[in-house]
């Protein structure tokens, strides 16, 4: 069977077009693409927060190393880090916080959830 160059388009279309793993779809917001409309809608309020001087030195996608890449039997290994949805200071206690919005937790996040605890001492807060 032969299917013409509009449908073979189709096809390929859709195939890109597949759903997300675990059902988010991603949101670009004033030029900033979020993993998801949670998030988004987490950062509008980080950022009301801001303005209003309840918190500080609000951050998106800050990259905490957890183990520096290394080469064994010349190979290169990459390092292993973690992204951090939101990071920020609050002003009335000076406490740095690291939050990640999550819908679904994996075997790898648990995994980097406590290294970057036992190697930062700082708790992730999960919203």
């Amino acid at each position: 069977m032969r299917i013409s160059e509009a449908q073979y388009q189709q096809m390929l279309n859709n195939k890109l077009a597949k759903k997300s793993k675990y059902g988010n779809k991603k949101v670009v917001f004033n030029g900033i693409k979020f993993d998801s409309a949670k998030e988004r809608n987490y950062y509008l309020k980080f950022q009301l927060m801001e303005q209003a001087g309840i918190i500080k030195d609000l951050e998106l996608q800050k990259k905490f190393i957890l183990q520096k890449g290394y080469t064994i039997n010349d190979k290169k290994r990459r390092e292993i880090s973690y992204k951090a949805d939101f990071c920020y200071v609050t002003t009335k206690d000076d406490k740095y916080h690291v939050i990640d919005v999550k819908g679904f937790r994996t075997d790898v996040y648990k995994l980097k959830k406590k290294l970057f605890e036992y190697k930062y001492g700082i708790e992730i807060e999960e919203l």
